[in-house]
């Protein structure tokens, strides 16, 4: 019969060697994501992937806080971030670099995440936005991908953390 691991048999590794560990080369750009729960989600999702980076952008949320800390329990620590002001020229300055650009938004011509295949050695930088209004239209307009999460239900969209976690998933699978 199946038994559930316990907290000694789910210890990973300590913060430092989780710093010295080698990350995928993806980062997370939020996009004005104002919801400071939100933010600890997805620096804890980004700890479970090895995400090399979290840019948080515009108004996003930043550490310290205390609803950053009570969701991302402790990856505020681990994982590497900082703030920009400006996501989009943030986003234009990764691109010159040689990364492509990811945006999750529902867009016409997207593709469907669970049928995207990145190229062998690409770096990506996946955005993620707003909870009421999304990804900034400029960025959607710069995208060398628009992906979306196929939904079949009532409701025409996720939450943020939720979608950003659905895809680093598909991402790194």
């Amino acid at each position: 019969m199946p038994r559930k691991k316990n907290i000694v048999e789910l210890t990973r590794c300590s913060a430092e060697e989780y710093r010295q560990l080698p990350k995928l080369p993806l980062v997370v750009i939020t996009d004005n994501v104002r919801s400071m729960h939100n933010i600890g989600s997805i620096f804890r999702t980004a700890d479970a992937f090895l995400v090399e980076e979290i840019v948080l952008g515009g108004i996003s949320g930043v550490p310290p806080h205390p609803e950053i800390t009570k969701t991302a329990l402790g990856a505020e620590e681990t994982v590497a971030w900082r703030h920009v002001d400006d996501t989009f020229g943030e986003v234009v300055r990764l691109k010159e670099q040689g990364w492509k650009v990811c945006v999750l938004e529902q867009v016409h011509g997207s593709i469907p995440l669970p049928e995207f295949r990145a190229r062998p050695g690409e770096r990506l930088a996946l955005v993620v936005g707003n909870e009421v209004s999304g990804v900034d239209q400029r960025i959607v307009d710069l995208a060398d991908y628009l992906l979306e999460i196929p939904q079949y239900g009532t409701k025409h969209s996720l939450n943020v953390s939720v979608s950003t976690g659905i895809a680093l998933y598909a991402l790194t699978t």
